[in-house]
């Protein structure tokens, strides 16, 4: 029975609305969709923030609990859940003491160098196993079995090869990152239009040219959706690599803040990465749009 590898398991590009141009009188529609979404989110955030200190108001005035009724809630404590001005007393704390600045400059280091290694040769690689169908066969059991296996279990070799430096926790981002940029780019080229790769070589284009004028052009949907997936698998490789083995770093701060039961200071990292994740995340959004002309339309 034949086994599938990554290249066979890979999904569309989440946004299936690129199928579709929409007409120029429905712009304004989406305009107000947007904005509507926008404060709809907004304001869902300043309720979850606004309801999370009330936990910390409740446990503070009243910290036997408060009868609701036939219900009695007792907030729970701030080892366990610290109100959100608990937690922005922490990152005070933590910019005062100036430590902040090497830990997020070594994190930085560690993830655009990291990621960025991952963006060119995924691109790259996935573009050439995509096309070459023979390159596709010969690579396809090492990048299977690099894929299936967890980035935490090669740890303890990344540190025994590189050290406990940033070194080791570049090469945990990078092949974090890479496999969902490589096999989404590979995706891509399998899924272009025949027929214009047939008319493009009845016209004498060489491989060189239809690379960048279809391969590439064509590819861009299933490219960013291996970037947006990127992301996540490369703070993931920053923060357990962190975790495990560094002299510096947010996730390192975030583990001796959790040997020491500072909660407080855990989430204020937390909040740091997410906040990373979402600008880089609304950078490709902004890049998606600037390309939004080369995406395929139908006929």
């Amino acid at each position: 029975m034949a086994t599938q590898g990554p290249f066979d398991t890979v999904a569309q590009p989440a946004e299936s609305e690129w199928l579709v141009q929409p007409p120029p009188e429905s712009r304004t529609r989406e305009r107000r969709g947007l904005s509507e979404s926008t404060v709809i989110g907004f304001a869902a955030v300043v309720i979850f923030f606004i309801l999370w200190q009330g936990v910390g108001f409740v446990r503070t005035t009243w910290p036997d609990g408060v009868s609701l009724g036939p219900i009695t809630f007792i907030a729970p404590s701030q080892l366990f859940l610290p109100a959100p001005l608990d937690v922005f007393k922490a990152f005070q704390a933590y910019v005062q003491d100036g430590r902040i600045w090497k830990d997020m400059a070594v994190s930085g280091q560690e993830l655009m160098t990291g990621y960025l290694a991952a963006v060119v040769l995924g691109i790259v690689l996935g573009l050439l196993v995509g096309w070459y169908k023979r390159l596709r066969y010969a690579l396809d059991p090492f990048i299977t079995f690099l894929y299936a296996t967890p980035r935490i279990v090669l740890l303890p070799l990344f540190i025994i090869w590189f050290g406990i430096g940033v070194e080791s926790k570049i090469a945990v981002v990078f092949l974090g990152a890479i496999f969902a940029i490589l096999i989404n780019t590979a995706a891509g080229v399998r899924n272009l239009d025949a027929n214009l790769i047939k008319v493009a070589r009845s016209f004498g284009a060489s491989d060189l040219q239809l690379f960048r004028t279809i391969a590439l052009p064509g590819s861009v949907p299933f490219i960013l959706t291996g970037l947006r997936l990127g992301i996540g698998h490369a703070l993931t490789g920053v923060i357990v690599g962190e975790l495990v083995a560094a002299q510096f770093g947010v996730g390192q701060m975030m583990a001796v803040a959790g040997a020491t039961f500072q909660s407080a200071k855990v989430f204020a990292g937390l909040f740091i990465i997410a906040g990373t994740g979402m600008l880089m995340t609304f950078t490709l959004q902004k890049l998606e749009q600037r390309f939004e002309a080369w995406r395929p339309r139908p006929n």
